[in-house]
């Protein structure tokens, strides 16, 4: 729609109404997801009816089949699986992990989502009316006590043996074992676990997107940070130290003259309740990890994306890059946490911000299309842009260092480095060409020669007093082009890199990783049944088998397709691998040879899980089954037994019971099924499996696992739970970067928690090492994997 007054009077009156069809829109969906769950219920009351009245059912007689059902089944997957989130004008589909699809034609989506919705709700009103007024009775006529909020309920019904909670306003039924029926009370207050964590260690560096983020301090620390955690890593000791004060992603970190005082800087954030974090600065004591000031909380806009501290006036000042559409350039008395100045410093991206070392009132910054000398006066800020003259200009300035006569040293885009003359604009000398492609990064040491580091030929280079070039190596493809560069010890060089990995070494050997991690989505995790072993698999296409005492991978993979989920044999021999495409595999643990490969449907495999006896391997995909697979020759061997065929929407979790004869599994609409695993019958009788004892407990939608969702939850706040195995924890990983530990069983309502952050973002997946010792967590975007001890 190019001109809003064709069909209103005005803009505002556009909003209003499209405010409103959002409004119907949501209810209709509401609506349309208890008919969902009302359908599904009411299909298995009539399978189970129908195994009943089957006349030689039991003596192995043909059953006829019957139409109903099948209609209706077709007609459940017709309607949306997912739930809808309407936010802003845009019609988003939140999936697991609640990451928004790209809005696009926002006014055209909102009037397709309500045609098509209110298609299926005249279509279906009729029915809905029926088995949603008959669903409501019975809740009704349970013995019910609050849950949440006033409008969504929390019942238990000892008579049937089951409790109900509603998620988004979809109801969801869970048994409990015939031993609860007579005691069970809703309003029972849970207990806090004796246990609870404490952050260990923190695999991954942040080089994918931030710069100049990597430093040695004298303690022999080097400092650094990924997610919501800057790490303080001392390489010879093997111990990590984590400074926790920030709240959401870190992008920035700047190190003060006294390399004691550190500060950082971070993203906007959103709290649990929705409310905006205001990005801010950190200014923190590296020995005591005490905070010491907090700049900016309420200045700053989106992201504050670089910071650095004065130097000739002993640090006294601070400046700050917010990453807001004018990029405000900003100086403050850090002690006092006051402004001193701001200016807005361009409409392209700020790559770097630094104080002259000489001069504390000279700043120079420099990122796409410029590069700014600012003079500050008072309160007052003045720009002089470097002057290329007769010198290509490059489309980007990626990094600025000082010589130790006070000269500028620039890296660009094209490869050049550029040489500007102390408190001057213009060029006084070039090595055109250093790289081929970017420099990314650029160190003066101690020595006074320099290092450069590029990108497209990941290449590190050093360069003596007059810019001629002295020695070269390059880091390994593997580990990506170079990001930051800075100086170690004994003349080393510790060098970050975009795939998220530490590099030390020097000149002329080679560079070997000291921290590893991915760098992208990260979802797949399983532990060792019987070694202090993990493995991750993400979307980067790398597995990796770390060691938890050493931090290191001890063998890293590289597959065809981006990884989902990851499930260990219970030998350990082998473990199994699911893709975002449908296909898994399996590998060798010792040789990382490809055992075997399989293709089933062509969505996501969610879930890769092996039985306790080592017999069957089920498969849970986002194409709604769940594929069962007989697995011989110690996980060599595999032909499919059984597929589970029932759920009307995407698997989420699945669980195995201890004696290897059942599944439960959870879906994408909060449905609880269960299966006889020897052939993917859907088993209707609960009494049959309601005193089942299951071998773990990773679905989130349960009787001993309900607790954990929190007042209000959308059902897919809770990502993932996992029951430690001596049966007294529970923990869980939620959608707001939060870490709980429950004790177990968790079966009372909200119940009590120890709540940590360290991630960023959704966190995917939570694990209890074999023998319950640590915990492993990792997170989604910001690709972390957090180990946690359990004290």
């Amino acid at each position: 729609m190019t001109d809003d007054n064709v069909s209103a009077g005005s803009t505002m009156e556009v909003d209003d109404r499209l405010s409103h069809l959002e409004q119907r829109v949501q209810l209709q969906e509401d609506e349309i997801q208890l008919l969902k769950a009302a359908l599904a219920d009411a299909l298995r009351r009539l399978g189970g009816c129908e195994e009943l009245t089957q006349p030689g059912a039991g003596a192995g007689g043909r059953r006829p089949t019957v139409a109903a059902p099948t209609k209706v089944r077709q007609l459940l997957q017709t309607l949306p699986s997912k739930p809808l989130t309407l936010s802003n004008g845009y019609v988003q589909q939140k999936q697991m992990g609640g990451y928004p699809s790209s809005p696009s034609s926002p006014k055209k989506e909102v009037l397709q989502s309500i045609k098509r919705k209110s298609m299926s709700t005249e279509r279906l009103s009729t029915v809905r009316r029926e088995m949603v007024s008959d669903s409501r009775s019975r809740t009704t006529s349970s013995s019910s006590s609050t849950c949440g909020r006033s409008s969504k309920e929390c019942s238990v019904n000892a008579e049937d043996g089951y409790v109900r909670m509603f998620l988004r306003g979809r109801p969801v039924t869970m048994h409990m074992p015939d031993q609860k029926r007579d005691s069970y009370r809703l309003d029972h207050k849970g207990t806090l676990p004796e246990h609870k964590l404490k952050l260990q260690w923190v695999y991954g560096y942040r080089g994918r997107d931030c710069r100049s983020n990597l430093y040695l301090l004298p303690t022999g620390e080097i400092v650094y940070f990924n997610a919501s955690v800057v790490v303080l890593y001392n390489v010879e000791e093997q111990q990590q130290r984590h400074y926790l004060g920030h709240n959401d992603d870190v992008k920035c970190l700047g190190i003060h003259p006294d390399m004691v005082t550190i500060a950082t800087g971070q993203v906007a954030g959103t709290s649990k309740d929705g409310k905006m974090l205001p990005p801010h600065v950190r200014v923190w004591d590296s020995v005591s990890l005490n905070t010491l000031h907090v700049i900016g909380m309420g200045v700053f806009d989106r992201a504050v994306t670089c910071v650095a501290f004065s130097k000739s006036n002993g640090g006294a000042h601070l400046c700050a890059v917010d990453d807001a559409n004018d990029h405000i350039l900003s100086v403050w008395n850090w002690q006092k946490e006051k402004q001193l100045a701001d200016v807005k410093c361009s409409n392209d991206s700020v790559l770097a911000a630094a104080f002259h070392p000489m001069d504390a009132n000279l700043i120079v910054t420099c990122g796409k299309s410029h590069l700014n000398f600012w003079t500050m006066e008072g309160n007052t800020l003045t720009k002089r842009q470097g002057l290329f003259e007769k010198n290509e200009k490059p489309k980007y300035v990626l990094c600025v260092a000082f010589a130790e006569n006070g000269d500028a040293i620039t890296g660009d885009s094209s490869g050049n480095i550029y040489v500007w003359a102390k408190g001057g604009n213009r060029i006084s000398q070039v090595v055109a060409k250093a790289h081929e492609g970017g420099i990314f990064s650029l160190c003066v040491l101690k020595d006074g020669t320099l290092v450069s580091g590029g990108g497209k030929d990941r290449r590190m280079v050093l360069w003596d007093h007059d810019y001629n070039k002295q020695s070269e190596m390059e880091v390994p493809e593997a580990f990506g082009p170079v990001r930051a560069v800075t100086e170690g010890k004994q003349g080393e060089l510790l060098v970050g890199t975009t795939k998220n990995t530490v590099l030390t070494g020097s000149f002329p050997d080679t560079l070997n990783p000291i921290v590893q991690g991915h760098t992208d989505e990260l979802w797949g995790l399983d532990i060792h049944p019987s070694m202090e072993q993990f493995v991750t698999c993400g979307q980067d296409k790398q597995v990796h088998l770390w060691d938890t005492n050493s931090h290191q991978p001890l063998w890293s993979k590289t597959t065809e397709d981006p990884g989902r989920s990851a499930g260990f044999h219970p030998s350990g021999a082998v473990l199994a691998v699911g893709t975002m495409t449908g296909r898994w595999l399996v590998l060798d643990t010792d040789t990382q040879d490809l055992v075997y490969m399989h293709t089933d449907g062509n969505e996501i495999i969610s879930n890769v899980k092996y039985s306790p006896d080592g017999n069957f391997l089920a498969v849970g995909s986002h194409d709604n089954f769940v594929y069962i697979y007989a697995v011989t020759e110690n996980g060599k061997k595999y032909s499919r037994v059984g597929k589970c065929t029932g759920h009307s929407s995407f698997v989420t979790h699945l669980d195995w019971s201890v004696d290897s004869q059942y599944i439960v599994t959870n879906s994408g609409d909060y449905e609880i099924l269960f299966w006889e695993a020897s052939s993917g019958k859907h088993v209707t009788s609960m009494d049959l499996v309601r005193n089942v004892e299951w071998a773990t407990s990773t679905c989130v939608l349960g009787f001993s696992v309900f607790g954990v969702w929190p007042d209000g939850a959308d059902g897919t706040d809770i990502n993932a739970v996992c029951r430690s195995h001596d049966s007294s924890l529970l923990a869980s990983a939620d959608d707001f970067g939060k870490v709980h530990l429950f004790s177990n069983p968790c079966s009372q309502p909200r119940a009590p928690s120890h709540t940590y952050s360290g991630h960023s973002s959704h966190v995917t997946n939570v694990a209890f090492l074999h023998d319950d010792s640590h915990l492993i967590s990792t997170g989604g975007k910001d690709t972390s994997i957090l180990q946690w001890v359990v004290a």
